[in-house]
Formats: C-alpha cells, sequence, structure tokens
C-alpha cells in the first residue's frame, strides 16, 4: 500500500484515532486493509488522501478507537477539516455512483477528473454536492429553535433545509421558515459555510430577522419550536458544525 499524508478510515459517522487521539498512519491503513481487504478503499494522489470505509460489524486493529466525525471538525484547523470532509464526502459518493444513470453499464474510476467513467457511452459522473441553508432567525433578545421530528435526539437547533431546484439560496432560506414555522422574515444575512459530508451536503449559513407571523409547526419536519433566551434555551448541538456557530456566535 503506497504511503499517503491523509489516512482515514471511517464507518458511519465515525473515524478511527489512536487511543491518544491522533490520527490513523499509513501502517495503520495496511494494517486494516489487510484485516479487510474486501472493504471500500480509494485514495486521491491530489490531495494525499488514503481511505477506507469499514462496515457496521468490522471491528479496529489494538491502539485504535472510533471518535465522531463531527468531534473532529471541532478540534482541527480548515486544511484538516477540508482533507476529512472530502475524504468522507467522495467515499460515500463512490459507495453510491456504481452504475451509469444514462445507459446502465458499470461505472470505472476516470483517469483525469475526480470522476466516474461510463466505458459504453462516456458518461461522465462527478462528485454530487447538495446545497442547503441553515439559518438562525432573531426577534429582539430571543431566538427560534426547532425540534427536529425526524431525529430521535431532544435536540434543539436552527432550522435548515435543502434547495430546490431554481432557487437562490436566499429564496430557500425565506420558503423553509415559512414552511417549517409560518414565520415570514426580512434582513436575510450570510454567515458563513460548511462542508457536512453525511452524505454530501454544503450548509450555507445565514440570520434572519423577524418580521411577522405565530409559529405554526409543519408536523412531519418539525416536533417543537419557540422563542428563547441565547442564555437560556435547551440543549442544542455541540461543537463541529455551523449549527452550533450560528447559536453561540456573538456575530449573528
Amino acid at each position: 500500500m503506497e504511503v499517503f499524508i491523509n489516512n482515514y478510515i471511517f464507518q458511519g459517522k465515525d473515524v478511527a484515532v489512536h487511543t491518544d487521539g491522533q490520527p490513523v498512519t499509513s501502517s495503520d491503513m495496511a494494517t486494516v486493509h489487510a484485516k479487510y481487504p474486501d472493504a471500500d478503499f480509494y485514495t486521491e494522489r491530489a490531495n494525499e488522501l488514503s481511505v477506507i470505509g469499514l462496515g457496521k460489524d468490522d471491528t479496529l486493529s489494538e491502539g485504535l478507537e472510533w471518535a465522531t466525525v463531527r468531534s473532529k471538525f471541532a478540534t482541527m484547523d480548515d486544511s484538516h477539516v477540508f482533507n476529512m470532509a472530502r475524504a468522507k464526502a467522495l467515499l460515500e459518493w463512490r459507495r453510491n455512483t456504481r452504475f451509469c444513470g444514462r445507459c446502465g453499464s458499470k461505472l470505472i474510476e476516470s483517469k483525469a477528473f475526480t470522476a466516474m467513467e461510463c466505458p459504453e457511452c462516456a458518461n461522465q459522473i462527478f462528485p454530487r454536492i447538495n446545497p442547503c441553508v441553515i439559518m438562525l432567525v432573531k426577534k429582539g433578545n430571543k431566538i427560534l429553535l426547532a425540534r427536529h421530528a425526524q431525529r430521535n435526539q431532544d435536540i434543539y437547533t436552527c432550522l435548515a433545509g435543502f434547495v430546490e431546484a431554481g432557487e437562490t439560496i436566499e429564496q430557500a432560506v425565506h420558503r423553509e421558515i415559512m414552511e417549517e414555522t409560518g414565520i415570514k422574515v426580512k434582513n436575510v444575512k450570510y454567515f458563513g459555510s460548511q462542508s457536512w459530508p453525511f452524505p454530501a451536503q454544503l450548509m450555507f449559513g445565514f440570520t434572519a430577522e423577524y418580521d411577522s407571523g405565530e409559529i405554526k409547526l409543519q408536523p412531519d419536519e418539525i416536533a417543537d419550536a419557540a422563542w428563547f433566551d441565547r442564555g437560556n434555551h435547551p440543549a442544542t448541538p455541540p461543537e463541529g458544525s455551523i449549527a452550533y456557530k450560528l447559536i453561540n456566535s456573538v456575530e449573528s
């Protein structure tokens, strides 16, 4: 196995690290690959990536343990976050991109691009990125937080949703807030972005000010939503996500 600088072993939303928190090495990669030769594996020379994707029942070698990708995002600098996010996103894309959507033939890896190619019809498929918006709505000194119906957690967080075909991201902000809570907003301002490779989201963060309306929940999406004081609210997402930054940043 070739030696690469950035080595990652993933299992679901977890990444392998040494028990002291240090990243895995090329030697660790070789050991795990020998143990699970049929596991998903790929390299990308341009970013010095070497990646293994293990199954849910596969176990790590002695001296390694699992940490959540989110927790590592909270402690790494931007360059390392980029490498890990790219590694995870490309792993999921490769797992889900095996056959041509045009003719059904089995795809092969492109020699020129980070892409898959169809040997029969020459169709090229590049990594998919799903644009999403995530918003912190403010009303005076209060912020709007919601508990999502499809998550088995008592966590309150920002409203969020996918950008639909034909929309600008600003239009998506207004639509998602209105659909999920019945609230109309104004003064929408860009806050920042984050790659969220679960499996391929690119989150665009915004703040917005309350304009009008009363909270009316979209029950299949939102279990509860309310206005909270910044310093007195239920449990919110931990560090490592743009939701955490929106809720806790003085700039928002």
